[in-house]
This record gives C-alpha cells, structure tokens and sequence, in this order.
C-alpha cells in the first residue's frame, strides 16, 4: 500500500507540475516582454564607406541593425547630381540598396538624400534626415546651403518642389541646363542642398513637372534669388543640454560645430501668367441658348456665322451674355425660326494659342445639338398648364449690411428695362415713401443689375416689382415681387484699424480673412494704416499685399524679365471683432520671419510631427495571449 501510495502520489505531482508548465506556456506573451524598440535604425556599415573618394562603381549598399523599409523612395530618396535615368532604390532585409543607372560624372561629389524615409520594419522608428556621400574624384565637398520656400501669394510651406543651384550664371541656365546641385523642400517648406563645391551660385525653385531639372515649361512655378550665393561656413560654438530625465537637467555643455552659410534662404513659389487660349466643348443646353467656353479671358466676343440656316433678314439673331470673366460667352438666340431646329452649325473665329503660344485666328465650324425629350402625355384631370413667369433672382435679406448691394438677376434678356420698373419705399415713422436709387447694369453679366443707396443704421425699405412690368425676349413676363428687409444697426458692427509700420513708399491694401484663409474686406493703406468699417463680430486674419503697381490686385512675377512676385505679409495675431467695439492694432509687417508670419489656424500645408509610438502594454498582453491560445503552445 506505501509504494502504491507513493507511485500515484508522484504520478498526481508530475501531473500538476505538467499542467502548470502548460498553463505557463500558452500565456507566455502576456507579460510586457521588456522595453519597447523606441530607437531608429542605426547605421553600421557601407560599400561604399561614406565621404569615399575615386569610388567608381554605381552600386552603394548601407548596412542598419535592423530591418528596415523605404517609404516611397521614388518621391522622397534626392540624389544630386540629377539623374536623368530614375536610380533604382529599394531595402533588402536591413540593407538599403541604390543602384545609378546614369553615367557617373568625373570628380563630383554624389549625394544621397535619403530625408525621412527609413524606418525600421516593425515599429516605424524614422531614421530622421539620413543622407550618404560619396566623390569620384580626389575631394568630397561638403559646403551646404538651406532655406524656406513659401507660396508667394499666400505664404504656404510648399512640400515636394525641387531646389537647385547654377554655378552658370547666366540667366539662360536656368530654361536651358539642368541644375548641378539639387534637394527638395520638405513638409515646412525647408530645404538643404549638402556637399557644394566652393564657388558662386545662382539658387532656383522649380515645380519639375517633365522632370528634366529646367525651366522649359510656362506652367511650371517657381522660384529665384535675385542675387548670387557664395556658400561659405564658420567653426562656432552651441550649448547642449543633457537631461537626467524629462525634468532635471544634468549638464550643460557647449560644444563646437560647423555653421554652413547661407542658412536663411527665402523663396517665394509662383506661377507665371500663363494659360494656352483655347475652346473648351459647345453647349447648348435649351433651344434658344448656345454657348461657347474658353479656358482663358476672352478681349473680344467671337461672331457666330450661320451655316446650315439663314436667320431673318435685317435683324441681330442673337443677344450676347458674357459671364466668368470673359471665359463663358451665352448666345441667346431671337429667331424663333432658328432656335427651334435641332441642329445648328455656325462658323467661329476666335484666338487659339499655337505650338509657340503665339495667339492665332482659328475658324472652326461648331455644331450646336438640342436633345428634346419626348413631351408627356397629358393624363385625365390634369390642371391646365400653369403660367412659366420670367426667372427673376433678387439676393434680399431681411437683415442687410449697410455696405451690401441689391443685385437683380435675370434668367433670360429682357427688353427695355430701366429703374421705372422697381420701387423702392422707406418706412418713416408708420408710413412707407418713396426714394430714389441708382440703377446700374452689371458690367460682368449682362442679365444682371444692381440698386445702389447710400444706407444708413437701422433704416428699413420694401422694394416691389409689379406684375408683368418686365418682359423677356420671348415673352415672359414677370411674377409679382415684394420684399422688405432692413438695415444694421451700428450697435450691431465692429470697427478696426491697423497702424502698418515696415512700409512707407510702396502702395499697398490690407485684406481680412475668415478661417479658411478668404478674403471678406479690403482696404488700401492710407496714411500709415488700413480701416476696416461696420464689421460683423467674427474672428479676423489679415495679409498685406506690397501693391507695386498700384492696381488693387496681386500680380505674380516673371522670370525672363526679372520680375518676383508682390511682396505678401501676414499678421501672426488675430483680430476678435465684437458687437460695438472699436479695435486698434499696430502691426510691423516684417517683425516676424516670412516663414513664421502666417496663423497655423489658418495654414492649410500644416508640418507633420514625427513622434514615437507609444506602447500600449494592456491591448498587446491581450493580443498576443489570443494569438497563443488560438495557434497552441509556442514553448
């Protein structure tokens, strides 16, 4: 009975200390496994050696400690000198691989630019700005040169834009070489060109659309410096701070460097006026309506000369709309005979930019088609077909601003009209009476008319149109209108004036803008400052706009004749306009640096943070106990 005892003894023992092992085993993963990898790829080794000298080969392999990948080489990995022929760029297990399909050229120092785009394989630790050096000659150059590139209209950090350096100072390098040297700008709109050789330099930005590092497309944006860089350096000094951890400070040490020269580059990014004129496809949407489109402003409206039909003797067959500034030309046609044939072809002369963007007479024969829907059958019981009234858009509201303006819009032309056919009426006391108004036809849309007065606080008016008062060109008529609406107290507005200090001699206008970076009011600088009149309570951004030309408008720059873009400036502060304040501000134009000067509530290019994950020890305890229990005992 004892050595039966004992044997099922042990074998009961054995049995639980089994099951222990077991249990223990399917949770292995849950507890945290130790630190989290919160480190980037580090660099160990290379073919060739970095800064190498005579190296000759086209290959270059860099070793890491890890695994790693390349997010989008093609667009973020920068190799200078431009290569004509994309290198083929990829990671292979913890190598990172570039191979140069172009010819090497003779004593250069090759950079490669690896930016933000290795990582390691698992947790994505960024090997943040990694770049690599080598020379096929005796000396690797090692000057650099950095700087901002913003929007010049609207100082916008531009990501992803080429920057490139000319050692050929002529003016013609630019649309006739490729750039010798060459980064690109990051999500700040920073960038840095590494490893320049002594000399002087012409320094460019270009939208590289056709990728041949030149300016040889007019659609391209850019940029230039007006003056010649010299890149240069000095042996300085800094101060480093070690902490014992995220509160006290260790040691402080000052520490020698290599300050490279010029570091404050400022670019401004813009397009040049340019646009092919062409026409864009016919339309006719309704049989008494044709229309023409072009992509660009029209300077004179195209004649339509009949093909297929022959309009009525001695009378104009059509009324011209303009609208979009020139770009939509509406024809409206008033022969009945014409319009109600389904097809119509017409001759059309017009300006066509040719291969040179030279503008040149183009004759085109355009076809006008009009698809009629088959008409519906009138079914029993059916109401008699009421009355189609002339389309009339009339923008009031029953609370307007005192700067606002009554717009008129018609939906078809209309014959003769003149002011006889509005009334406008104040309320006095009780009674409403009669006042004048000026009636002007907008000039940007000929079925469009303004009513102007001069607005006071508080007043209230009614304006009626009676029925049947206006007629079109096809004999509709008007439906009766009514409407009455009343103007802003003051009490309900807010004042502001700015003092702009930075900028005597040059005409400028300040514009405010809402949140989405629009403009809602603009005022030209007069005497030292801007003001900004009857503003509705709302928060304010403003940009000045250095007017050169005095023409109320910003103008973009010009390369062949050496002419940057106006000058932009934005305030860093915001304006909160409230109900029955008056607001004065000073602002120094050029206090902040142009790439410091524009709100980032209103910054739609905004940087991204590179930050470290963090581990969650909860969730992965709970995944990785899931993933064991449903794959068995990983002992």
């Amino acid at each position: 009975m004892s050595d039966r005892y004992i044997k099922n003894s042990f074998k009961l023992f054995a049995g639980l200390f089994l099951l222990v092992i077991i249990y223990s085993c399917a949770n292995m993963a849950s507890p945290t496994g130790g630190p989290y990898d919160e480190m980037p790829p580090k660099f160990v080794s290379s073919t060739p050696v970095p800064n190498q000298t005579n190296f000759k080969g086209k290959k270059v392999e860099i070793l890491f400690d890890e695994l790693i990948q390349i997010d989008k080489p093609s667009e973020n990995v920068i190799i200078t000198p431009p290569q004509m022929e994309l290198p083929i760029v990829r990671a292979s297990g913890r190598k990172a691989v570039v191979e140069l399909l172009d010819s090497l050229k003779p004593n250069t120092t090759y950079t490669i630019d690896f930016t933000n785009s290795i990582a390691d394989n698992n947790e994505k630790n960024v090997f943040e700005n990694f770049s690599f050096a080598f020379s096929t000659g005796d000396i690797i150059d090692t000057l650099e040169i950095a700087g901002t590139l913003l929007n010049a209209e609207n100082l916008e950090p531009m990501p992803g834009i080429t920057i490139g350096l000319h050692e050929n100072l002529e003016d013609t390098a630019f649309v006739k070489l490729p750039f010798v040297r060459t980064s690109r700008t990051n999500d700040r709109g920073q960038f840095t060109i590494r490893n320049i050789a002594p000399g002087k330099y012409h320094v460019f930005a270009l939208n590289d659309v056709n990728r041949d590092y030149k300016f040889d497309q007019p659609g391209e944006d850019i940029a230039f410096l007006d003056s010649v860089i010299v890149p240069t350096f000095e042996l300085t000094t800094r101060q480093d701070t070690i902490w014992k951890d995220s509160l006290t400070i260790d040691t402080i040490l000052t520490v020698g460097y290599t300050h490279f020269l010029p570091d404050n580059i400022e670019l401004r990014l813009f397009k040049e006026k340019f646009e092919r004129q062409y026409m864009l496809k016919p339309e006719r949407t309704q049989p008494n309506k044709v229309t023409l489109r072009f992509n660009a402003e029209l300077d004179t409206v195209p004649e339509l000369i009949p093909v297929n039909f022959i309009p009525e003797a001695d009378s104009s067959w059509y009324i011209v709309q303009k609208t979009d500034g020139n770009r939509i030309i509406n024809y409206w046609l008033t022969d009945s005979m014409v319009w109600k044939q389904d097809t119509l072809f017409v001759s059309v002369t017009y300006p066509k930019s040719d291969s040179l963007n030279i503008l040149q007479a183009q004759t085109d024969t355009v076809e006008f088609l009009m698809r009629r829907r088959p008409e519906r059958k009138k079914k029993k019981g059916d109401d008699d077909e009421q009355i189609q009234f002339l389309g009339m858009t009339v923008n009031l509201q029953a609370s307007m601003n005192l700067y606002d303006t009554v717009s008129v819009v018609f939906d078809e032309p209309v014959l003769e009209l003149t002011k006889e056919s509005f009334y406008l009426d104040q309320k006095v006391d009780t009674l409403w009476q009669p006042v004048d108004f000026d009636f002007i036809p907008d000039t940007t849309n000929s079925l469009g008319f303004f009513i102007k007065r001069p607005w006071k606080y508080g007043e209230e008016y009614r304006m009626e149109v009676d029925s049947a008062a206006i007629y079109s060109i096809y004999g509709k008529w008007n439906d009766f209108f009514t409407s009455e609406f009343k103007i802003k107290k003051e009490d309900e507005y807010g004042h502001l004036y700015i003092t702009i200090i930075g900028n005597d001699t040059i005409p400028a206008y300040v514009e405010l803008l809402n949140g989405s970076d629009q403009p809602v009011r603009k005022a030209k600088v007069k005497d030292g400052g801007a003001l900004f009149m009857d503003l509705k309570p709302d928060k304010y951004y403003a940009r000045l706009v250095l007017d050169a030309n005095d023409n109320g408008k910003w103008d973009t720059g010009k390369y062949a004749d050496k002419l940057q873009p106006e000058e932009v400036f934005y305030c860093p502060k915001q304006f909160n306009i409230m109900q029955n304040w008056q607001v004065e501000e000073t602002w120094d134009i050029k206090a902040a640096p142009f790439n410091r000067q524009k709100p980032l509530d209103i910054t739609k290019n905004k940087p991204k943070e590179l930050t470290k994950k963090k581990r969650d020890y909860k969730n992965e305890g709970r995944q990785s106990s899931s993933r064991n229990s449903m794959g068995g005992m990983p002992f």
